[in-house]
């Protein structure tokens, strides 16, 4: 005897919807033995309050509201972008810094968002990364909970994601300082991401000192996930690009080439004017390669 058509129906929508179920009702996260981050960040959802605008751009305050609480950014764009920067800044940058720079790229035709993130000392709460955030994330990260660490790396997919479906564009990770490590960290848990841009950065050497202490297992796995190298691997076949400066005098040069060392293909290193951090040779250098990628577009 048949079954009547609509209950047929109704099975299948049941086992449609069933399958539904399988997809994470959080963000998630987990680590293998190798030290590799992987998450699966939800969009957070957002709310904007436009600051300025003119003919060439409109910069808003953009809060995402994330699993664990508010983290605040800065967006610079023009109507139509050609590609969208997700900026991670260093310890202790703050938005006031880059403001000029924010207009720039902006008039150049891409969108530059500015993250404050979590424990930098800017309007977004945390624990400055140190000794004991890395103790305090342990314990979480034993105990089954979120570090605040994995929450950054959400906190940049959580950005990207929401660029991307603002503009439909390329999405870029530019990170300097600290903020390098993060952003390396972001693009391989993300593929979504366009590429990666690390400025003045390199591993933090968490990973050698825990070792270099005789610990294995859960400490080495964890110490290895902190470690932007780690993430490398998944980041190719997408591009990595490492600016570096001879004279910086808080990450040596040195730390920088090895670091561009351990990146996949294919990447390029290129040594810049100044000391550390981001100014203005690395972003003339960065909007012109990127002219003559999206030279076509806008």
């Amino acid at each position: 005897m048949r079954a009547p058509l609509v209950l047929v129906v109704m099975l299948v929508m049941a086992a449609a919807f069933a399958g539904c179920t399988n997809t994470p009702a959080k963000s998630t996260y987990s680590v293998d033995d190798n030290g590799v981050l992987s998450v699966t960040c939800l969009p957070s959802a957002t709310s904007e309050e436009v600051l300025f605008t003119n003919e060439t751009y409109t910069k808003s305050r953009i809060v995402l509201h994330t699993q664990k609480g508010d983290v605040v950014t800065y967006l610079a764009a023009p109507e139509s972008p050609k590609a969208a920067i997700v900026y991670v800044p260093g310890a202790g940058e703050k938005l006031a810094g880059h403001e000029e720079r924010m207009v720039k790229y902006a008039a150049a035709g891409y969108a530059f968002l500015f993250v404050d993130t979590r424990g930098n000392g800017g309007e977004t709460a945390g624990t400055p990364f140190g000794q004991q955030m890395v103790q305090q994330d342990f314990s979480a990260f034993e105990s089954g909970e979120w570090p605040q660490y994995y929450l950054t790396i959400c906190d940049l997919v959580n950005a990207r994601q929401f660029l991307s479906g603002r503009f439909s564009v390329p999405v870029y990770a530019v990170g300097s300082s600290n903020g390098g490590r993060y952003a390396a960290i972001a693009v391989g848990a993300d593929p979504a991401f366009a590429g990666y841009v690390g400025i003045s950065t390199s591993d933090w050497g968490v990973l050698d000192s825990v070792t270099a202490s005789g610990y294995t297992g859960d400490p080495v796995r964890f110490a290895a996930s902190l470690e932007p190298s780690t993430s490398f691997q998944k980041i190719s076949p997408r591009p990595v690009w490492i600016f570096h400066s001879t004279a910086d005098p808080i990450i040596p040069f040195v730390n920088g080439k090895a670091f561009y060392e351990q990146a996949k293909n294919p990447k390029n290193f290129t040594e810049f004017s100044g000391e550390h951090g981001i100014n203005p040779d690395v972003d003339d250098r960065l909007l012109v390669q990127w002219a003559q990628i999206y030279a076509t577009r806008g």
